[in-house]
């Protein structure tokens, strides 16, 4: 398992973490560093991120990711959308006790997701390459997050396949969230909205948790 950070980067990981109510053991912060080391080689051959600069990087890819921990439930979460990996593998390192699977449609960004896993050491975490709308586990999953993935009538579309009347689904928004909210597909339902400050983002985050409605009881005999 690769490690990496210095004393100071680690305890400032570790204390920004703690402003999002996450505590991060020191083994934990510099695997999360030794994350964006991987992410900032790879990107010199692939366009993986459009931010390249180490504490941007921290603030928008870390402490973004881990301003979901409060809001994940049950044991299973699939990150639809996942990219270079975020938000799922940040919070893999976090919650070894629940598996991860991390989808995209993009082959090689699902490589380097794979490369990164083995380098930190994740055994929780699994990779699907597909679009979110093809899959429909026999099981659904507890959790099924996605981060700035699309607007909410669509993500939701998307995400229906993969999600059961328990399955929270937690949509990380920024400004337009309420707007977005406006346009709640019918068959889904608010459960919760948070506002949430990152550390080092001036931008406005907003974490919406929603869940399917169950299905009323048919009426048979209609006439």
């Amino acid at each position: 398992m690769g490690e990496s950070g210095e004393p100071a980067e680690v305890a400032d990981l570790t204390a920004r973490a703690e402003a999002l109510g996450v505590i991060l053991g020191p083994s934990q912060a510099a695997r999360l560093l030794r994350l964006l080391d991987e992410l900032a080689a790879w990107n010199q051959r692939y366009n993986l991120t459009a931010i390249r600069e180490r504490g941007a990087m921290i603030a928008a890819h870390l402490l973004d990711s881990l301003s979901a921990q409060p809001d994940l439930h049950g044991s299973s979460v699939a990150d639809v959308g996942t990219g270079a990996g975020f938000p799922g593998l940040p919070l893999a390192v976090v919650n070894p006790q629940r598996t991860f699977t991390l989808i995209d449609s993009t082959a090689k960004k699902l490589r380097f997701v794979e490369h990164a896993a083995g380098v930190i050491g994740l055994d929780n975490v699994t990779v699907q390459h597909a679009r979110a709308e093809q899959l429909h586990p026999a099981v659904p999953f507890d959790t099924v997050i996605a981060r700035a993935v699309a607007a909410l009538p669509a993500l939701l579309r998307a995400v229906s396949g993969l999600a059961g009347a328990d399955t929270h689904v937690l949509a990380m928004k920024g400004p337009r969230a309420d707007e977005e909210l406006r346009a709640l597909p019918a068959g889904w339902r608010l459960v919760a909205r948070r506002d949430v400050t990152v550390p080092g983002l001036a931008a406005r985050r907003v974490l919406l948790t929603l869940r399917k409605l169950a299905p009323l009881p048919g009426r048979h005999n209609a006439r």
